[in-house]
């Protein structure tokens, strides 16, 4: 199951978003008149970019969990774009090794080059605005989050979801360096911020401090 549901469009800006793959992960598409980027690759976004004629400017992706990046390489080589990542390609980052081995199945991750490595410190200028970069491991020790300041949006991955946060169980994960980079970095953004998650709706930074059952004080 896939779809794509426009969300916002505001100042010639449109946000929409494909879900596919096992793990039901989103895949974000925001894009003016003459530019567009993606926001981490799930499974069958390759496809659906291309049923719409969308020319990609980057991809950015959020971690390397293998539910974010198995098209990364198709788009990689249908667009001819720039792969934006906080670490290079690595099977231990995408976890298809860990995956296939308790699943009991043989399956990989088809290669990407990561052409640009940002850091914290980074500040990309993409769509006509100034973006930054939030590193919050915990989830995954690549995990990254990409704020519009402007634009009012941040791509979280699987950082921060609607009433949840993301899994720590996996190889280098912490559910105390999660909550500690989510408390930090994440709800000091502007209450109107609007999250983009990496699974299920999105939300926004007032509704995850005051609702969220994994941010409440006890």
């Amino acid at each position: 199951m896939s779809n794509s549901f426009p969300l916002i469009t505001a100042q010639m800006l449109t946000l929409s978003h494909f879900t596919g793959g096992i793990a039901q992960t989103n895949g974000w598409l925001l894009r003016l008149p003459d530019q567009a980027i993606a926001i981490d690759a799930p499974e069958g976004m390759s496809a659906w970019l291309s049923s719409q004629g969308i020319k990609l400017n980057a991809l950015l992706l959020t971690h390397q969990h293998f539910d974010h990046v198995l098209d990364a390489a198709a788009i990689a080589a249908s667009h001819a774009c720039p792969v934006i990542a906080f670490a290079p390609y690595s099977p231990d980052l995408t976890l298809e090794r860990l995956f296939g081995i308790s699943a009991g199945i043989s399956f990989s991750v088809p290669p990407f080059t990561v052409t640009d490595l940002v850091t914290e410190s980074s500040s990309l200028d993409l769509l006509g605005t100034s973006w930054s970069v939030l590193h919050v491991p915990g989830h995954s020790p690549d995990s990254i989050c990409f704020h519009s300041p402007a634009a009012g949006h941040l791509f979280g991955g699987d950082v921060l979801f609607r009433d949840g946060i993301g899994r720590t169980d996996f190889p280098g994960g912490s559910t105390r360096t999660l909550l500690s980079g989510i408390q930090n970095k994440i709800l000091t953004l502007p209450d109107e911020t609007q999250v983009h998650p990496g699974h299920g709706p999105s939300t926004t930074i007032a509704r995850e401090r005051l609702q969220n059952p994994f941010l409440l004080d006890d």
